[in-house]
């Protein structure tokens, strides 16, 4: 078997500017050439994936960089047939780069008789040879055990409180809000690293996509107000969330969301709402009406990717990445 001398990255058809990205700053970092392996992912009449190496992998560490976002079930479909194509051509190991993990909202039984897909999707990851992952910002933090594997769960907070403080400048009135109970941990992070406070709109339910009730907990009166979550879908309750703050006093509605998923009606409530901006990642392709609304930027992840995917092919530590000290000169103008 001969020797691994570079990490080799191929991508999926569903976030080839972010794949492009991760390969160009990978070149940066390593003061050489970094390309994306040739190869084609296509469909035939009946829309079966087919997809073709056309490059030698034989003993090569392999990243696939893929998220499985919509259409989630072809996205998924071409990680896992990418994955068998290289298995069956002898790479050494595959690590699978999945920016946004879809199904992860099914991670738990909510009623009777409902399957828990999260874990599905793992099975079929570690089946289709698959032996490890990389990640950002799983929805529920205990879907890494469902995986037989190391999972690397990147945080997109530590990039979030580079850009606050870069935006905001003066913090004194920055109050950070998590929209529900759950996402209390993730809003706290941030408002840890920035020294902000914290508040909690509490919402009920009365079924999935309608929320009946908020109440705001904590002293919003006077306060430039960040939402964070993990996940904007619809928008209906990250616009209904800020609606509620500004009745409560904020002088100002800004969010941080990791996953712009903005399906349906979401890009034009947002534009329509409170909200000064909305703050997301690049883990799922911008369609044009996102990158085309006036309200909404787009952060890069390609920059947090590309050292973890080389620290990864190194075996040195991706958690460092969660330290400022470490992500700062990596972002050091982009922001």
């Amino acid at each position: 078997m001969p020797t691994v001398i570079e990490p080799k990255i191929i991508s999926g058809n569903s976030n080839l500017r972010l794949s492009q990205a991760i390969a160009k700053r990978m070149s940066l970092y390593r003061g050489m050439s970094v390309g994306l392996v040739d190869a084609r992912v296509e469909r035939f009449n009946d829309q079966e994936i087919f997809v073709e190496v056309f490059e030698n992998v034989r003993g090569e560490d392999m990243f696939i960089l893929q998220s499985t976002s919509n259409p989630a079930n072809d996205n998924l479909m071409e990680l896992l047939i990418m994955s068998d194509a290289l298995r069956r051509s002898s790479a050494a190991r595959i690590t699978a780069v999945i920016p946004y993990f879809g199904y992860a909202r099914q991670d738990r039984r909510t009623k009777a008789r409902t399957p828990i897909t999260a874990k599905l999707v793992a099975n079929m990851i570690a089946e289709a040879g698959i032996e490890r992952v990389l990640t950002m910002d799983l929805h529920a933090a205990q879907i890494q055990g469902f995986f037989d594997m190391p999972v690397d769960n990147l945080y997109a907070s530590p990039i979030f409180a580079l850009d606050v403080l870069n935006q905001f400048k003066d913090m004194s009135d920055v109050m950070v809000v998590s929209p529900d109970v759950g996402g209390v941990a993730r809003a706290r992070e941030l408002a840890k690293r920035i020294g902000a406070p914290l508040s909690i709109v509490d919402k009920r339910r009365e079924k999935a996509g309608e929320v009946a009730e908020m109440t705001v907990i904590g002293e919003v009166a006077g306060k430039r107000c960040i939402i964070v979550d993990d996940i904007c879908d619809t928008a209906g309750t990250l616009c209904k969330a800020a609606e509620v703050l500004m009745d409560h006093g904020a002088t100002e509605v800004h969010a941080y969301i990791t996953h712009g998923v903005l399906s349906g009606p979401a890009v034009e409530r947002i534009t329509k709402s409170v909200m000064k901006t909305l703050v997301i990642t690049d883990s799922i392709q911008a369609t044009e009406a996102v990158t085309s609304a006036p309200n909404i930027r787009i952060v890069p992840t390609a920059p947090m990717f590309a050292q973890a995917i080389l620290n990864i092919w190194n075996g040195t530590s991706v958690s460092s990445l969660f330290e400022t000290d470490t992500l700062g000169p990596i972002y050091e103008g982009i922001l």
